[in-house]
C-alpha cells in the first residue's frame, strides 16, 4: 500500500493547480452565454420597448437601447472593467488595466479567457443603461442620451458594480445578487425614474391615449430577452456546472409563473387577458429571479416569480397612476421593484445546498443576518444610484443645450425630426 501513497501525493499539487487552468467547456459555454446576453439588448430589449412607443417615436426608440449597447461597450473595454474588478477600493476599483493594460490571450478569470469574462460583463453594463431609456422616451434628446450613457456607466455602473461583484464593501459584507438583481435591474429602473422626473411628462400624458405602435413586436422581444436571459443567469455561475443548470431551469420557470400569474390578474381585474400583460409578466419573472437563479430550489422560484409579477403589476396599474408620474415603458414598475423584490428574496429563499461553499444560509439565525446584508444593499444601490444619476443627467443637460425636446419635435415625432427615419412606411 506505502507504495502507492507517494506517486498519489505527487499528484496533489499537480491537482490543485488543475482548477487554474483552461477549460474547453467552461470557455465554450461562458463564449455562447455572452453571445446570449449580446442579443438581449439591441434585438430583444430594443423590440421589447419599441413596440410599445407611438408609431412616430419607434425607430428612435429602438436607436436609444442599440446607441445605450454601443456606447457602454466602449465604456466598458475602456477604463469600465479596470474601475470595476481591478482593485480591493470599498466603492470602487483602479485604473490598473486601463484599455485592458496587461490582459492577454493568456490570462484566466478561474477557468476560462478574462477577455471572455470582460465581454460578458460588458454586455450586462450595456443592457442595465438601456433599461433606464424606458422611462423617458419620446421625449429626451438623442444627444443628451448619448452623453448621459457615458457618463452613467462610468461614475453609476461601475461603481455598483464593483461594490457588489468586484471586491467592493458589499461583496464583502455577503450581498448575495447571483446575476444582477441589484446590480442591473434595480440599478436601471431607479435611474429611469430619475431621469422621467428630471425630464417631466410626456405632451398629452395622462390625458390622451398613447397607443403602443406594435404588441407583436413586443411579445417578440420579450421573447429574445427570455431566450437571452439563459445566457444572463446560467451564465453568471462561470462554469458549465450544475448551478449553471439549475440557474437555466429556475429562470425559465420563474418567466412561466410570472407571465400566467400576470395574465391571470388582468383576466380578473380587467376581464380581459392580454399579450401585453403576458409579456410584461414575463420580464417582471425574469428580473426577480434574476439575483435568485443559482440559490433556490423550484418552491423558492415559484414564489419569487408569482412575486415579481404581482409587485410588477402593483407597480405598473396603480402606483404610477397614484403618484401621477410619467415611466413611458414601466422600466421602474418592472425592473426596480421586481428587482427589488428579487433581491430580497434571494435572503429568503436562497439554500445552502445550491450556493457556493461557505454561503452563510446554513440556519435561521444567518438568515436573518443574510436579510439584513440583502437590505444593505438594496439600500446602498437606491441611495447611491438616484443621487448620481440626478447629478450625471443634470451634467449631460447642461452640456448639450437641455436634455428635453422641443415642443415640435415632440408633436412631429423623433423618427422624422431627429433621425430623418420612419420604423414603418406604411403609405
Amino acid at each position: 500500500m506505502k507504495k502507492w501513497i507517494a506517486p498519489l501525493l505527487a499528484l496533489l499539487p499537480t491537482l490543485a493547480m488543475a482548477e487554474d487552468k483552461l477549460n474547453s467547456g467552461d470557455t465554450a459555454w461562458m463564449i455562447v452565454a455572452t453571445a446570449f446576453v449580446m442579443l438581449m439588448t439591441p434585438a430583444g430589449l430594443a423590440l421589447f420597448y419599441g413596440g410599445m412607443t407611438r408609431a412616430k417615436n419607434v425607430l428612435n426608440t429602438y436607436m436609444m437601447v442599440f446607441i445605450a449597447y454601443v456606447i457602454g461597450s466602449i465604456v466598458w473595454v475602456l477604463w469600465g472593467y479596470s474601475l470595476a474588478f481591478n482593485g480591493d477600493g470599498a466603492i470602487i476599483g483602479d485604473l490598473g488595466k486601463l484599455f485592458l493594460k496587461g490582459v492577454s490571450s493568456d490570462s484566466l478569470s478561474g477557468t476560462y479567457p478574462e477577455f471572455v469574462f470582460i465581454a460578458f460583463q460588458g454586455t450586462f453594463a450595456a443592457i442595465t443603461v438601456a433599461i433606464a431609456s424606458g422611462s423617458v422616451i419620446e421625449r429626451i434628446k438623442f444627444s443628451t442620451w448619448t452623453l448621459f450613457t457615458v457618463l452613467w456607466v462610468t461614475f453609476v455602473y461601475v461603481p455598483i458594480t464593483h461594490m457588489v461583484w468586484g471586491g467592493g464593501f458589499l461583496y464583502n459584507d455577503g450581498a448575495l445578487d447571483f446575476a444582477g438583481g441589484t446590480v442591473v435591474h434595480m440599478n436601471g429602473g431607479l435611474a429611469g425614474l430619475v431621469l422621467a422626473l428630471m425630464l417631466g411628462k410626456r405632451k398629452g400624458y395622462p390625458k390622451e391615449a398613447l397607443h403602443p405602435s406594435s404588441i407583436i413586436l413586443t411579445a417578440l422581444g420579450a421573447a429574445l430577452l427570455w431566450f437571452g436571459w439563459f445566457g444572463f443567469n446560467a451564465g453568471s455561475e462561470f462554469a458549465a456546472d450544475g448551478v449553471a443548470g439549475s440557474a437555466l431551469l429556475m429562470t425559465n420557470f420563474a418567466a412561466a409563473i410570472g407571465a400566467l400569474t400576470w395574465i391571470l390578474i388582468e383576466w380578473f381585474v380587467y376581464k380581459k387577458p392580454t399579450l401585453l400583460g403576458g409579456a410584461t409578466g414575463a420580464v417582471a419573472g425574469l428580473v426577480a429571479i434574476t439575483p435568485a437563479a443559482g440559490f433556490v430550489d423550484v418552491l423558492g422560484a415559484l414564489i419569487i416569480g408569482i412575486g415579481g409579477s404581482v409587485v410588477g403589476f402593483w407597480g405598473v396599474a396603480w402606483l404610477k397612476k397614484v403618484f401621477k408620474y410619467d415611466d413611458s415603458l414601466d422600466a421602474f414598475g418592472v425592473h426596480f421593484l421586481a428587482g427589488l423584490w428579487g433581491a430580497l428574496a434571494t435572503g429568503m429563499f436562497a439554500l445552502q445546498n445550491l450556493a457556493w461553499d461557505g454561503s452563510p444560509l446554513k440556519d435561521h439565525g444567518n438568515r436573518v443576518s443574510q436579510m439584513l446584508v440583502q437590505l444593505e444593499s438594496v439600500a446602498v444601490t437606491m441611495i447611491f444610484t438616484g443621487i448620481v444619476t440626478a447629478i450625471v443627467y443634470f451634467v449631460a443637460s447642461l452640456l448639450t443645450g437641455g436634455g428635453r425636446v422641443d415642443e415640435e419635435t415632440e408633436v412631429i415625432g423623433l423618427d422624422e425630426a431627429v433621425h430623418g427615419e420612419k420604423g414603418f412606411n406604411l403609405k
